[in-house]
């Protein structure tokens, strides 16, 4: 069992539980799923990107990613149906909090020119949105084998019913947020 999971037990529930007053445990707020996105428009022109995308996607999220393809055909961008544009990966429970608390304590702070996250990115029910400029910040990522830097998108979606119960969820997990 990770240890993230034993200090959500241990430390995170009774803090929130005092700081909003909740009457019962199940009350609050914990870490339902995270979703890695990444779309490439390159898939376009270059199928196999998006298959090298999905290796290096797997690599991160510890788990097989899935190419996403395209629903509607959009002309301007030569975009026609069933095309694969991007690839996502969706975790959840043990490989939910290794990957969270890897991404906290590993995959950020090698960031240049790391202040923070942003406090801002919430969608007004909870859940916490963060892009990645350059998915070579995780270590599994080799980077002599890497043929482009790509972005991705990271949804971290909680059972928390407001933004501030989100926010305190997260900064007690470990998250940096900038002030």
């Amino acid at each position: 069992m990770p240890a993230l999971i034993d200090k959500y037990k241990k430390e995170v529930v009774p803090e929130l539980m005092g700081t909003f007053k909740y009457k019962s445990i199940m009350e609050v707020p914990k870490l339902d799923k995270i979703v890695l996105n990444m779309g490439l428009s390159e898939g376009v022109v270059n199928p196999k990107a998006v298959d090298s995308a999905a290796i290096d996607l797997t690599m991160i999220a510890g788990q097989k990613a899935v190419i996403t393809r395209a629903k509607k055909p959009i002309a301007a961008f030569k975009l026609r149906e069933g095309m694969p544009i991007g690839c996502m990966v969706t975790l959840r429970r043990e490989k939910l909090y290794d990957f969270f608390s890897r991404i906290v304590n590993i995959a950020l702070p090698r960031v240049r020119d790391f202040r923070g996250v942003s406090g801002k990115a919430f969608d007004g029910r909870g859940n916490y949105s963060l892009g990645i400029s350059e998915h070579i910040i995780f270590p599994e990522i080799d980077f002599d084998k890497v043929d482009n830097i790509r972005g991705l998108n990271v949804t971290i979606v909680t059972t928390a019913q407001t933004n501030e119960e989100g926010k305190e969820l997260l900064k007690a997990l470990g998250m940096p947020f900038r002030n």
